[in-house]
């Protein structure tokens, strides 16, 4: 507690260091600013965590030095109302106090791919990606298709998206990983339920500017893009694939009309697949207790399931059932989601605490 406590005093003195500088107009007043906006909320809480101390060491006083029954009764129960506070305001300050995501606030990049099941798993892997699309627009954020590829009744084998908004990769991270869906097909004449799977990947999309790849590196080629068919769409070669070949790592995009935007697209997906290759080689690199404990999210990992006849979702990783699948699959998916990132803070609190 006490080096707990120490670092609440280090940010509430770089706050009053931050007012002084900016008031002296030393210059850097942005990005000083900046600063101060980033710990103005922790010295927030940290300065309301002080006087509710003060106030429990006077009330607590108070109860000692009083005979009074009456007054030592409702000094109880503000002891009582003053606890619960300061242990609120404590949890919220080692929550504060996490390591901040620098990626939570980015635009993601999804790739949904259908798994064990053949044309139902597709056509999973289509009911995914309606659902996120429906998710985004109740979040006000946008979504366009980079590529992809359909089955023969509708699903997709495949199918690469981007999503741009607010905090968009900080909620939809948590999606990462095995899908799986227990229904009846379309396929199925007999009634019988099938199990089938389509994998989730969700990358932050990383700017040029942050993570730049060398054009050496690259190996660009230009085709027709063609429909679900197989027969070619355009005349002219406007889709594009490159070629990562250090890694071996390969992006494509055929949904746009004119060349120059597919290439832009299938560099913005190459650049996050190569980070996410990289990030990944380090977290190999981690032992096998750490990697658990700040959950690499493996993608060969069950996370949730869809049962159909049912109505029934579960998601694995937190223990939680609901019984609103329909509402799920049209977008609902907060709730869901708060609960795994509940158990992620829980988890790096257990490990800030150790």
């Amino acid at each position: 507690m006490d080096s707990f406590l120490e670092k609440l005093e280090t940010v509430d003195r770089r706050y009053e260091e931050l007012n002084e500088l900016m008031a002296s107009g030393t210059g850097q007043w942005q990005s000083l600013s900046k600063e101060q906006a980033g710990i103005a909320p922790v010295v927030g809480k940290y300065r309301q965590y002080k006087t509710v101390v003060k106030q429990l060491a006077e009330t607590e006083q108070l109860l000692q030095d009083n005979e009074d029954f009456d007054l030592k009764e409702l000094a109880e129960q503000e002891i009582e109302s003053l606890k619960k506070r300061r242990d609120e305001l404590v949890q919220d300050l080692r929550v504060a106090l996490l390591p901040k995501d620098t990626t939570s606030e980015k635009d993601a990049i999804v790739e949904i791919r259908a798994g064990t099941g053949g044309e139902e798993a597709a056509l999973f892997a289509g009911d995914l990606y309606r659902m996120y699309q429906r998710y985004a627009q109740n979040n006000g954020w946008k979504t366009e298709i980079v590529d992809s590829s359909q089955s023969e009744r509708g699903g997709f084998k495949e199918i690469i998206f981007e999503v741009k908004g607010k905090n968009v990769f900080g909620r939809l991270k948590h999606e990462r990983g095995v899908h799986r869906v227990q229904r009846v097909p379309v396929t199925e004449a007999s009634g019988r339920i099938h199990t089938s799977t389509a994998t989730v990947i969700v990358m932050p999309e990383v700017e040029e500017v942050d993570f730049d790849l060398k054009p050496e590196d690259l190996k660009v080629e230009f085709y027709h893009a063609s429909s679900a068919g197989g027969q070619n769409v355009n005349k002219v070669a406007t889709a594009v694939r490159i070629y990562h070949l250090p890694t071996g790592i390969v992006a494509s995009c055929q949904d746009e009309r004119f060349q120059l935007r597919n290439r832009q697209k299938a560099m913005a997906v190459l650049r996050a697949r190569v980070l996410d290759h990289e990030e990944r080689k380090k977290q190999e690199e981690m032992s096998k207790e750490r990697r658990s404990q700040v959950g690499s999210a493996e993608r060969a990992e069950k996370i949730r399931t869809y049962n159909y006849p049912q109505n029934r979702i579960t998601d694995h990783r937190v223990g939680l059932t609901l019984h609103k699948l329909a509402l799920v699959l049209e977008g609902d998916l907060d709730e869901l989601i708060d609960a795994v990132a509940a158990d992620e803070r829980a988890r790096q609190l257990e490990e800030a605490v150790a």
